[in-house]
């Protein structure tokens, strides 16, 4: 039987470390039928170079050089390039089990799913393994769009594309919103409407390297990263939908507004609580506003409770003492 084609974009950015591991790891997949786009987001540092090096070693290997203008605008730049009937994404520090696409194409073919995920681990800088984000499931299920909305609003679900395999005419009429962090989140819940639903997979076939530096993981306590803002505004997108498409779970739709909200006020410095600040000041109003909901919440766990009426009662003193918590505690 013929094998339909595969494409998987890799986004790449001074990453000479570990492109060539990545890469290698998608060329060794036993599903051969693959085009793997390159996409030179403007690096600095060679890696453009080295992309081009790959390409000269697989045939199936196109590279794509472009200004840099962040990881949505290279994966847009490689949809818009794609050739395959189905569409996967690596990110260029990560690396993939050899039979993953495989695995999820057979998935694809024996029950016509438009969206297949594998489950993953994190390997951290130290070569060690860490614990798992998201749990993965001990035998191969589908959940329909609102039962995977709901995981996604627990915290349970895996929002990340490059765990998945997906029926490249969803991204017809959609692209990854530019410009912004927790991507993969806004536009997964647009895609799950059309695609009914998602079949995933136990095996862990996807490794992520969790190394400092990255967007949410700053040595410098001072640091905020705007994800912490991105995940405000997209919980709200959330409410939207689920208020709109999956009323059933608009309880865990509340929490998940609540829960990043506190996310974001355990991240933003203390510097930064201010009445110039307006996006804080909002988030502030909107825990104050919700504290009926904080306490009913069957979601929420006591811990989170109490952190969010103490920072809706009293945001900056409350945000400090965490900070002197945290560094006695050394994290």
């Amino acid at each position: 039987m013929e094998q339909p084609l595969i494409t998987v974009i890799i986004p790449v950015y001074n990453i000479l470390d570990c492109l060539e591991r990545c890469v290698e790891s998608v060329c060794a997949q036993t599903w051969q039928n693959l085009e793997i786009l390159l996409v030179d987001d403007g690096s600095t540092d060679g890696t453009g170079a080295l992309c081009d090096a790959l390409a000269e070693r697989d045939g199936r290997i196109r590279v794509f050089h472009k200004p840099n203008g962040g990881s949505s605008s290279a994966r847009n730049l490689g949809i818009g390039q794609a050739n395959g009937a189905y569409l996967g994404f690596v990110d260029s520090d990560d690396f993939i089990e050899p039979q993953m696409y495989e695995a999820m194409m057979r998935e694809i073919r024996e029950g016509g799913y438009r969206i297949v995920q594998v489950s993953r681990d994190e390997i951290g800088e130290d070569g060690k393994r860490r614990s798992d984000v998201c749990v993965p499931p001990k035998e191969a299920v589908f959940r329909d769009s609102g039962e995977f909305l709901r995981t996604l609003l627990l915290h349970e679900g895996d929002c990340s594309f490059c765990t998945k395999l997906t029926d490249a005419a969803l991204f017809r009429n959609r692209r990854f919103p530019e410009g912004e962090l927790n991507e993969d989140f806004y536009l997964l819940l647009q895609l799950l409407i059309e695609a009914e639903g998602v079949r995933i997979l136990p095996g862990q076939l996807y490794h992520v390297y969790y190394r400092m530096g990255s967007n949410t993981r700053k040595k410098d306590r001072n640091d905020f990263s705007r994800v912490f803002v991105d995940i405000v505004k997209n919980a709200d997108y959330a409410q939207k939908l689920t208020k709109e498409r999956f009323p059933q779970y608009e309880r865990e739709a509340a929490r998940f507004g609540l829960y990043q909200r506190l996310d974001y006020l355990l991240h933003i410095p203390v510097e930064q609580m201010n009445r110039k600040n307006a996006f804080y000041r909002e988030v502030v109003r909107y825990c104050r506003a919700n504290v009926r909901e904080t306490v009913t919440n069957p979601y929420l766990t006591g811990k989170q409770r109490l952190y969010l009426l103490l920072l809706a009662a009293a945001p900056r003193p409350v945000r400090a003492l965490h900070r002197v918590s945290m560094r006695v505690r050394g994290k």
